[in-house]
């Protein structure tokens, strides 16, 4: 197994130095996956660019939140959906939301499920999505921005989750409480 360097603002390479410092000013601390991905300054800034556009993109939050927990949930990414656990419950999403996702499962909120059923069509088909699943999305009142915007938030959680596989990242201690194993 090879083995990452946890890095900080001031053992990065320089490239990456910068984002880490940015990360710890916003959010108290370099969480383990930026502290591994900063051994690519060109992943880390990806990464990070693709996440705040993601951010600003048009889905609704709590679908954004559907997306990103049910990509890591399908990739098996421990370190991911405890990390988005925790922020979609501080952001108010339903716990029974968050604990459906969690367990793989379908969601009773409609509009939501129709966001779950699409990206786990997305994640599971390698992007070969039905036009059934397409228009079921759409009829739902999602947009054809929605569906792209959906692309994008498996393609940001793609490059984490396969990180944290490669890398084997430890989960950090504010995703603690939220620990979830794939077996």
């Amino acid at each position: 197994m090879a083995e990452f360097t946890l890095h900080d603002e001031t053992t990065a390479p320089e490239g990456a130095r910068p984002a880490l410092a940015a990360a710890k000013r916003r959010m108290g601390f370099v969480t383990s996956l930026n502290a591994v991905m900063a051994e690519s300054p060109e992943l880390l800034a990806g990464y990070n660019a693709l996440a705040e556009q993601f951010g600003k993109s048009s889905l609704p939050e709590p679908a954004k939140h559907v997306v990103l927990i049910t990509t890591s949930v399908l990739n098996g990414c421990e370190y991911c959906v405890a990390a988005h656990t925790t922020v979609a419950l501080k952001a108010g999403v339903d716990q029974a939301v968050v604990e459906a996702l969690r367990a793989g499962k379908g969601l009773a909120d409609e509009e939501l499920e129709e966001v779950r059923a699409l990206t786990e069509s997305m994640v599971t088909d390698r992007g070969w999505v039905s036009d059934e699943r397409v228009e079921r999305f759409l009829a739902a009142g999602y947009t054809k921005r929605n569906l792209l915007d959906v692309v994008l938030g498996v393609g940001v959680k793609t490059l984490s989750n396969y990180t944290n596989h490669i890398a084997h990242t430890p989960l950090d201690p504010a995703w603690a409480d939220q620990a979830w194993s794939r077996d």
